[in-house]
């Protein structure tokens, strides 16, 4: 799916996202459980982050400085208006360059939408984005292989992807990366959050 069209259709749901899903439990455990392999909390970055500022409330509250980015203006729009002290970039990863390192960065349900092509450039960006001994928090299609899949959220079509999870431990690897923990938190579905960790 192209990027514009990503925003777009995520733009639909900004306020839907906003005040239903604001106080959603829906991978926030998975994410304490990632800050704990942190020794360093400086910047953080919330990859996708939406309009509810679930993930930044708790980053912020573990001490991280953190910032949020999201392709769709309206999520970012509606972001600011709750935490106006927050830096939000409105961006495609894609094309973005991180102006310094993380400590962590989280990229929930996010990365899933790029194109086959882009997923390894994107995920060697985050690998690269993290400062020593910093973690990476990224969920991925569970499959072995290669796969994509259309699907459907509040109404608007969105398409999946995944390289499989051999080929992001691969990636991981090759970036001076090493899993932390892997786990199939949706079990018979196939989704896989990841916890790496720069070395």
């Amino acid at each position: 799916m192209d990027p514009n069209d990503i925003a777009v259709r995520y733009d639909q749901v900004a306020r839907w996202w906003q005040s239903q899903h604001q106080d959603s439990p829906y991978g926030i455990a998975q994410l304490e459980q990632a800050i704990k392999f942190t020794s360093k909390r400086h910047s953080a970055l919330d990859l996708e982050c939406g309009s509810s500022g679930r993930f930044i409330n708790i980053l912020s509250k573990h001490g991280f400085q953190a910032e949020g980015l999201d392709i769709s203006g309206a999520m970012i729009n509606l972001a600011k208006h709750l935490h106006p002290e927050i830096t939000f970039y409105r961006e495609d990863i894609c094309c973005w360059i991180p102006p310094k390192p993380y400590s962590f960065i989280s990229a929930w349900d996010s990365t899933f939408h790029l194109p086959l092509n882009k997923q390894e450039p994107v995920m060697k960006k985050l690998c690269d984005a993290l400062e020593p001994n910093g973690v990476l928090l990224f969920t991925c299609g569970g499959g072995h292989t290669i796969s994509e899949i259309s699907g459907a959220f509040q109404g608007q079509g969105f398409e999946y992807s995944t390289l499989g999870v051999d080929a992001f431990l691969e990636i991981l690897t090759k970036n001076h990366c090493t899993c932390r923990h892997l786990e199939y938190d949706q079990y018979p579905e196939n989704h896989v959050y990841i916890i790496a960790q720069r070395t």
